[in-house]
This record gives C-alpha cells, sequence and structure tokens, in this order.
C-alpha cells in the first residue's frame, strides 16, 4: 500500500476530528431536543398561563384550554375545560393558541422519532428534516404567544382579573411561568433548528469527493 502524502495524513485527521466533534455536537442537539419536547408537552399541558395576584377580585389561573376559578362564596377553585372540550375554553383566541402551541408540540415531539431515521436515510437529510420541523414549532409557538393575550377580554378572565382586563391588558392579573416559558421556548426552537441546519449542510462538506467516498467505504 502506497504511503500517505503528508497532506492526505493531514486531510485524514482533519477528517477524524471533524467527524467526532460532529458526532459530540450531533448528541447534544438530540439531548437538547429531548429535553425540549418535554418542556413544550408540559407548557401545553399546565394551567399556569396567567393567574390571579393579590389585587385580583377571584383566586385562579388560566392555560391554554383550562383554567381554575375561584367561587366567590367559598373560595373554592372551580375547574373546568379541556383539549378536547372545545365548548369550555372561554375564547376564541384561546382555541387558536391552543391549535399552534399544540401543533408545534407534536413537530418537536416528531423531530424526536426522526431520530431513527438515522439508522436508513442519509444523515444530512434526517438533520434538515428535524430542522424544518423544529423551525416549523418555533413558528406555531411564536403564533401561539402572540394570539393567547387577545382573548383575555373574555368574560371568564375579567371575572378573575377585574373590569380594566381587556385585550392584551391583563388588569390585576399576572403572567404566570407557563407563557414566560412559551415565550422563551420560541427562542430554543429557533436555536435548535438553526444548529440541526449546520448540522446538515456541514456534515460532507469540508472534504473533497475522494475523502467523503472513501470514508463512507472504511464506514
Amino acid at each position: 500500500m502506497a504511503k500517505l502524502l503528508p497532506a492526505m495524513e493531514a486531510a485524514k485527521i482533519y477528517h477524524t476530528n471533524y467527524v467526532r466533534n460532529a458526532r459530540a455536537v450531533g448528541v447534544m442537539w438530540g439531548t437538547l431536543t429531548i429535553c425540549f419536547s418535554v418542556l413544550v408537552m408540559a407548557l401545553f399541558i399546565q394551567p399556569y398561563w396567567i393567574g390571579d395576584s393579590i389585587n385580583t377580585p377571584q383566586a385562579g389561573y388560566f392555560g391554554l384550554f383550562s383554567y381554575c376559578i375561584g367561587n366567590a362564596l367559598t373560595s373554592e377553585l372551580i375547574c373546568k375545560g379541556g383539549p378536547l372540550d372545545f365548548a369550555t375554553i372561554p375564547s376564541g383566541a384561546f382555541k387558536t393558541a391552543m391549535f399552534f402551541v399544540g401543533i408545534a408540540m407534536f413537530l418537536i415531539i416528531g423531530s424526536t422519532v426522526c431520530f431513527s431515521l438515522f439508522f436508513f436515510c442519509n444523515t444530512a437529510t434526517v438533520y434538515k428534516v428535524c430542522a424544518w420541523m423544529q423551525l416549523a414549532a418555533a413558528t406555531g409557538l411564536a403564533i401561539g404567544c402572540l394570539v393567547y393575550p387577545d382573548g383575555w377580554d373574555s368574560s371568564e378572565v375579567k371575572r378573575m382579573c377585574g373590569d380594566q382586563t381587556d385585550k392584551y391588558t391583563l388588569g390585576a392579573c399576572t403572567i404566570r411561568w407557563a407563557f414566560m416559558l412559551a415565550i422563551v421556548s420560541i427562542m430554543d426552537a429557533f436555536i435548535l433548528s438553526f444548529l440541526a441546519f449546520v448540522l446538515g449542510y456541514r456534515q460532507d462538506s469540508l472534504l473533497p469527493e475522494g475523502y467523503k467516498a472513501d470514508g463512507k467505504e472504511e464506514a
């Protein structure tokens, strides 16, 4: 076997290091995607998007589809709503926000399911598919967060937050952790999408075709 030229040896070493680094970044991206999918499921289910304060007429909290408001006489929380019980959702804006956040949740979960495609399909293609799904999820989360405050003028929200409550004006109520987490999640989804695009487009782009083919044969 002919001895490799120094330049070719350097290229081989560079290729090996690049593959190791790409795999490490890919594992990090995959781990963050799984954690993010759990996070999005939590903010979709939890009814803590907005809630009461010390100045609200009633105690309670609202989510995308479920809410609880205190009884004026007994102070007991009365809860209503469900993802399939559209009649109890107090606002059309809440329904729209639930739809887009739900789509984002399924897209993020779908991107984790796509991990199994790494065993059957081209790695760069799988990264790009996941990237587009995560980008669409970020868009869905953004739309959901923008639309949700449009429903704050509903009678149920006003009953808890006071008459000064209106569209995009929360009155005496406060924003809770799920809504803030949803806003932060928009940026998280964009970052994961960007990282997946980078991994996909740079997967085999740093070496000449000869070395790519050689690497595939060795694999």
